[in-house]
């Protein structure tokens, strides 16, 4: 591993034992965390202060969650958006993704502060350039950003909402676009050659904090790395866990970062060499987060 030095700080702070821990997403009315079990599907929120860990099962591979009006979650599954009440642990289907192959899912995603949510979708066989992105707002959801990946993480937005990145995660790369006011996406350039500071890892899911700095986490990489706007790699925290997925920032002051992880891929050795692949971690990060806009989504 090359660059800054690493800091060996993340915790365990949750024994989850998710096989595909994704899409971690701070919920300041509720001061929990939610994130997601993609392979053994559910919906987690855990409470920090309590530590207060509750589990909803859900009907098809559950993606990401964003928190949304009148206390739902828009939730996004293998077969489109979805309505999910916390009080009824219910999911009520929104709307489906058009021209989506059927071996497609959806993957990550992220709101502006307008409201406005991007996603991308992946081929779930992990082997097909079926992938594509897409902006949700209303009722309209239509292709926005790059597409032909077979791996799409993020996308996420700059806390000026003047810049938008997308993560080819089989092809190593960070891109990076600007964002017009009305939400449309501009010529896309390379932001981060992820294979050139981590050879060995694939970017998973970024995250941006208040200055504008870009985190993403490292799909057997063993840790989260952040990378300054200009797309230099400024700081890397470490796991003891390979398959580091996506980082959200909670907390009163939005300064606890906390990581998912996964078990996915990782044999009965590996599973013994890392007892903790699939729980939560958190460590104390040195720049606030940006308090997430609840989704507009038809809620």
């Amino acid at each position: 591993m090359t660059g800054p030095a690493v800091r060996q700080v993340a915790e365990q702070v949750l024994a989850a034992g998710c096989t595909l821990g994704e899409g971690p997403v701070w919920d300041r009315a509720r001061a929990c965390l939610w994130f997601t079990d993609i392979k053994r599907p559910a919906i987690h929120a855990f409470e920090p202060a309590s530590g207060r860990h509750r589990t909803f099962a859900v009907h098809d591979q559950v993606n990401w969650v964003l928190p949304a009006r009148n206390g739902l979650l828009l939730a996004g599954l293998r077969d489109g958006l979805h309505l999910f009440d916390p009080a009824l642990g219910r999911c009520t289907p929104l709307a489906r993704v058009p021209g989506e192959p059927a071996g497609n899912r959806l993957n990550d995603a992220c709101v502006d502060s307008r409201g406005r949510v991007y996603f991308g979708s992946m081929d779930d066989g992990e082997s097909a350039a079926s992938g594509r992105f897409y902006r949700a707002h209303g009722a309209a959801i239509g292709p926005h950003g790059p597409d032909a990946i077979c791996i799409t993480n993020g996308p996420a937005v700059a806390p000026d909402d003047l810049r938008i990145y997308f993560t080819d995660t089989l092809g190593k790369a960070i891109l990076v676009a600007d964002l017009a006011a009305d939400g449309s996406v501009g010529p896309l350039r390379l932001f981060a050659d992820v294979a050139r500071d981590f050879p060995e890892a694939y970017p998973d899911g970024p995250v941006c904090d208040a200055e504008g700095c870009v985190w993403t986490g490292l799909w057997n990489g063993w840790a989260v790395a952040r990378y300054s706007p200009h797309g230099e790699l400024l700081e890397t925290v470490a796991l003891p866990v390979a398959n580091v997925t996506k980082l959200a920032f909670g907390g009163p002051d939005l300064t606890r970062a906390y990581v998912t992880t996964a078990r996915k891929g990782l044999d009965a050795a590996a599973l013994a060499a890392q007892p903790m692949a699939g729980d939560l971690f958190a460590f104390d990060a040195k720049v606030p987060g940006v308090a997430p806009a609840l989704a507009e989504v038809g809620a």
